[in-house]
């Protein structure tokens, strides 16, 4: 009996479909390779090559090894939270409902730039100061405020004010600035 001519070009279908698989996932494993950081996957010869299970094999220890320095990282950032807020190291509650619990709100951050100062205020929604007062305490100083802004996320408002001295000579004493506004703020 003779093959029909149906099936021997079905028989070459499923080779190229099958090759055109192999050549895609060696594609796919020399990528995957190519992710990995030299000090990561050197061979003991420099002329050696992974094979491709080597290959994988090497990939799935680095996304182990990334994912525990991950791991460590975040203990690490955690400690550092709870340390920031005054919490015991060992203590249950995380970081984030410590932030919610025990804030530490207002945020005052001045930048001096010669003759240009930016104050950051972060406060709560149920802040105990006015703008015009940061405002006043600016302009008491030799500040003539160019621009302020607000923004609210959350229970949190993000003031934002740009002020430029008024008189370059004299300048503006930012350790007062900083002084009366932790004043007028606490």
């Amino acid at each position: 009996m003779k093959k029909s001519s149906g099936e021997s070009s079905s028989k070459l279908d499923r080779k190229t479909v099958e090759r055109n698989r192999r050549i895609h996932m060696k594609d796919l494993c020399f990528k995957l390779g190519s992710l990995i950081p030299p000090q990561h996957s050197k061979p003991s010869n420099s002329k050696d090559t992974f094979s491709q299970q080597n290959q994988l094999d090497l990939a799935s220890s680095y996304i182990k090894q990334l994912r525990e320095r991950i791991e460590n990282l975040k203990e690490r950032k955690e400690k550092a939270m709870r340390l920031q807020l005054g919490i015991d190291a060992n203590s249950t509650i995380d970081a984030d409902n410590a932030m919610t619990v025990r804030s530490r709100l207002p945020v005052i951050e001045l930048k001096d730039s010669g003759s240009v100062i930016e104050v950051m205020l972060i406060s709560g929604l149920n802040k105990n100061f006015m703008l015009y007062e940061v405002i006043g305490v600016l302009e008491e100083e030799g500040a003539e405020v160019i621009s302020a802004s607000f923004s609210t996320v959350g229970d949190k408002v993000f003031h934002s004010l740009h002020a430029q001295v008024k008189i370059s000579r004299v300048g503006v004493e930012t350790s007062t600035v900083w002084q009366r506004l932790q004043d007028l703020i606490y």
